[in-house]
């Protein structure tokens, strides 16, 4: 239990740090961290508990994607506020730091191993936010089109 403890500290303040550098509104700099640092800590739990990493990725991603729709409804901010810097703990960026050194001193199976996995990490990352922007749109629409249909008193 103490580890996630650890985990989500240790995610939640480098998100915030990006979101101050992104220039994030004050106000949201803590549902920011909190978005981060729960998105990291279900991609730590996933991924320890033998799942790969593109599948740990892609849950942790909807639920980053999930806290920011909430999140941006409750601080009346953009979506964007909350998901670019929660997402930031899931980027592969080792991976892809690990393919490349491994390509410069060819050795090309290993790199074409980490490589993989990386790509594969950031699309299920894409994938989440965009299933669940997509699915916060239909709502928006379906529920707009209730009330448009509403008969006048």
């Amino acid at each position: 239990m103490l580890v996630f403890v650890k985990q989500f500290i240790f995610s939640f303040l480098p998100t915030v740090g990006f979101a101050i550098l992104f220039n994030a509104p004050r106000s949201s700099l803590f549902y920011t961290g909190l978005t981060g640092g729960t998105g990291w800590t279900i991609y730590f739990f996933l991924k320890h508990s033998g799942f790969s990493s593109p599948f740990s990725s892609l849950i942790a991603a909807i639920v980053v994607s999930i806290l920011g729709e909430i999140f941006a409804r409750v601080d009346k901010k953009p979506v964007t506020a909350f998901i670019i810097p929660g997402i930031v703990p899931l980027v592969p960026g080792y991976g892809m730091y690990l393919s490349m050194i491994n390509l410069i001193n060819n050795r090309f199976y290993d790199a074409a191993v980490v490589g993989t996995d990386a790509i594969l990490t950031g699309g299920s990352i894409a994938m989440g936010i965009i299933m669940v922007s997509s699915f916060a749109k239909i709502i928006k629409k379906v529920k707009k089109n209730k009330q448009l249909k509403k008969p006048s008193e």
